[in-house]
């Protein structure tokens, strides 16, 4: 951990890798890697967007795997610590050997809100290996602060480090964020992390509040790649941070100019994040951020307004690893369409 009041990790090369449809090449994140090194960022996490493992039909093949990925990575971080990303029933033990071989400093275990139970083994088998071990609480706004705490004890329980709550869908307001980091802050002997996505337009604010609350560790992407509208913004939030009076270990300028000078040539302009009605709605029904490029897609090929299917996958309180009741979603809201015109006119001739 860090000596500064606020340990920064950068997900550009692993939440944004959704923005891209994990299209990232190993030459482009070491460029990456390479220019937040050079502006002494805490922590850089590097994996699919789901994870290791995630690369699959489910969730979106790569543009390579997780070893190559690492190859060009590590040789670029110096005093940069690196991340992976492992969820349970996705990540394998082979791929969190082939991080720990390359040097990986941390392992984050992300789980559903209400399902740190099926991580105590993979929290014991990161232990072993030596790494730090990090629980995130993903989807935190569907379970209240009491059972959340409830979670994130038993993670304690099992080895983690630190555990993160994870707004996920980017549906959390300041308060909500504030009751429930609170409430983890007090009760847990183990550091409390952010992470924030933007669906709301609340990224930098929230985070805010989750720090003033005693969260001392938080994310972020350059230029806000992530999910959805995106993650807070990582440069923006470096400068927020200083105005604030945190002490940082980031260099404000050196971040600005790796998301300018750096991220920004690589990005079509379509793939930057942006606070559109589509992702609106992520936050609004409370969906997972990584579920908006598969709706619009779904969207388009059932002629389907994609907030149509959301406002239904909110209501059916979907979580990740479901992707595939997007598709299902969207064809029943087509044939309920279809279907309306056909009955009108069976009711008319009878």
């Amino acid at each position: 951990m860090t000596d500064a009041d606020v340990r920064l990790v950068d997900m550009t090369l692993r939440d944004g890798m959704h923005a891209v449809d994990h299209q990232f090449t190993p030459e482009e994140m070491a460029e990456v890697a390479a220019a937040l090194d050079a502006a002494e960022m805490d922590v850089v996490e590097v994996s699919h967007g789901d994870g290791m493992g995630g690369s699959s039909i489910n969730y979106g093949f790569a543009a390579a795997d997780t070893e190559e990925y690492l190859d060009a990575v590590v040789p670029e971080l110096t005093d940069t610590e690196l991340s992976v990303l492992l969820l349970p029933g996705i990540g394998t033990v082979e791929e969190l050997d082939t991080a720990v071989d390359h040097g990986a400093d941390i392992c984050r275990i992300a789980t559903h809100v209400t399902e740190a139970d099926v991580s105590e083994d993979h929290f014991e088998y990161v232990k072993d290996r030596g790494l730090e071990a990090n629980g995130l609480l993903m989807l935190s706004h569907m379970a209240e602060p009491e059972r959340i705490l409830k979670e994130a004890k038993l993670m304690e329980e099992y080895g983690a480090d630190a555990v993160y709550l994870m707004d996920s869908a980017g549906a959390l307001l300041p308060n909500d964020v504030r009751d429930r980091i609170s409430l983890l802050v007090d009760e847990l002997s183990i550091d409390v992390g952010f992470h924030a996505h933007n669906n709301l337009g609340l990224g930098i604010g929230n985070t805010l509040a989750a720090l003033e609350e005693g969260a001392v560790t938080t994310d972020g992407c350059l230029r806000g790649l992530g999910a959805g509208s995106g993650n807070a913004q990582i440069e923006v939030l470096v400068g927020v941070l200083e105005k604030a009076g945190y002490d940082i270990n980031p260099d404000f300028f050196g971040v600005m100019d790796a998301a300018e000078d750096v991220l920004v040539p690589m990005i079509d302009e379509d793939e930057m994040p942006k606070l559109d009605n589509d992702s609106l709605m992520l936050g609004y029904a409370g969906v997972y951020s990584s579920f908006l490029r598969h709706t619009r897609r779904a969207g388009k090929k059932y002629g389907i307004d994609p907030r149509e299917i959301l406002v239904e996958l909110g209501e059916m309180e979907v979580v990740g690893g479901q992707e595939d009741l997007i598709t299902d979603v969207a064809s029943r809201l087509a044939e309920e369409r279809d279907a309306g015109p056909a009955a009108e006119a069976a009711s008319d001739d009878d």
